[in-house]
């Protein structure tokens, strides 16, 4: 018998508002609340708001607390000097294969905090904890559960915010992206998101974010789901974990080599030697169809150099074509032809730089 669905603090919220429910990660969250387009075009031209409080959020904390994370995560958190800045990186297995993709905040040298996906958020802190003690790491984890998390996001997201909680905006509205700022007990407003718009993500107690949705749709937010979630990042060239890359996968082989800082010699994280050693190199890019249809995850593509793999495909709703990610044969450069086999027909696609729509417009491709 499988085990009951874990339902956030806002999950009556969205019954009330007729949310489509769905299983996510083991979470019965809501797909949509009558139409995914017309909350993609809210996040893209005003402010949508998202209940991503199946994120956890991780306090990691203590004497060897950098140290720690130093060995952990395949980004340099050495980076973060300045109380509230964050970065993006992931955490590998030996073999160089992604565990979970996340976000690293700095607080102070013994305060950190690592927020991770709902799916893997058990797997996650069971591979801190055993890192932690493997390495003798003086840090305490903490897992967050009375925390709850909203992302507002679009180009008037932070006015609205401001407008349904004014005293926040003294703090944050001198922040520059990846940063977050404290401005009461257990919250934090990060100008971070997943959708390629301005906004924030909310960290609150649990016991608050009902009040704070509530607001925020009186403001005139439209709360949005999982739908518009998906194709928002899509189109902003945002990878998601368990689709474009997983533990087999590394992070060259899914376009994140960005995120991987080889600079210090002396710093092993986990993965390291793999990464340096057994290297396997792909194209990770895009992909905008030409012709009619859809791409979707597991399609093969073909190119001059070979056969790849769609890893996401959506239609954009913004571009009015379908677009998608692509594993593809290294050598295969953007601007190539390809062509994607749908239901048994060659489909042809031109292969793009991502992202697709950078700050609610299309990036031009040729």
């Amino acid at each position: 018998m499988s085990a009951p669905l874990q339902r956030t603090p806002l999950y009556d919220e969205h019954l009330a508002a007729g949310a489509r429910m769905v299983d996510f990660g083991g979470w019965e969250m809501p797909l949509s609340y009558g139409s995914q387009i017309e909350e993609h075009h809210a996040v893209r031209r005003a402010a949508g708001m998202f209940d991503v409080s199946h994120m956890l959020n991780v306090d990691v904390a203590g004497p060897d607390a950098r140290a720690f994370l130093q060995r952990l995560v395949a980004n340099d958190v050495a980076k973060l000097t300045v109380p509230g800045k964050a970065l993006y990186s992931c955490m590998l297995n030996p073999q160089g294969g992604v565990i979970d993709d996340l976000i690293v905040y700095f607080f102070a040298a013994d305060k950190w905090r690592v927020v991770v996906n709902a799916g893997t958020a058990d797997k996650d802190v069971a591979w801190m904890r055993r890192v932690a003690t493997s390495g003798r790491f003086d840090v305490t984890i903490a897992p967050r559960r009375d925390l709850a998390m909203v992302a507002v996001q679009g180009p008037e997201a932070r006015a609205k915010v401001w407008a349904a909680r004014p005293d926040w905006r003294a703090s944050s509205e001198p922040l520059g992206p990846f940063s977050a700022a404290l401005p009461g007990d257990d919250t934090l407003v990060a100008r971070t998101g997943y959708t390629g718009e301005d906004g924030f993500e909310i960290v609150l107690p649990a016991a608050e974010v009902v009040a704070l949705w509530r607001n925020l749709a009186a403001q005139g937010v439209r709360p949005c789901g999982l739908g518009a979630r998906d194709t928002l990042r899509l189109e902003a060239g945002m990878n998601l974990y368990g689709q474009d890359m997983d533990e087999l996968i590394q992070p060259d082989q899914a376009g994140l080599s960005w995120t991987v800082s080889l600079k210090d010699p002396a710093r092993r994280f986990i993965g390291r030697d793999a990464l340096e050693q057994h290297a396997t190199p792909a194209a990770f890019l895009g992909l905008k169809l030409q012709e009619r249809g859809v791409m979707r995850a597991h399609m093969t593509v073909r190119t001059a150099q070979g056969d790849g793999e769609i890893t996401s495909g959506t239609m954009s709703p913004t571009l009015g074509v379908s677009v998608g990610f692509a594993r593809l044969p290294a050598g295969v450069q953007p601007g190539d032809q390809a062509q994607v086999d749908i239901r048994g027909k060659w489909v042809p696609a031109l292969v793009c730089k991502l992202p697709f729509v950078r700050h609610g417009k299309a990036v031009e491709h040729s």
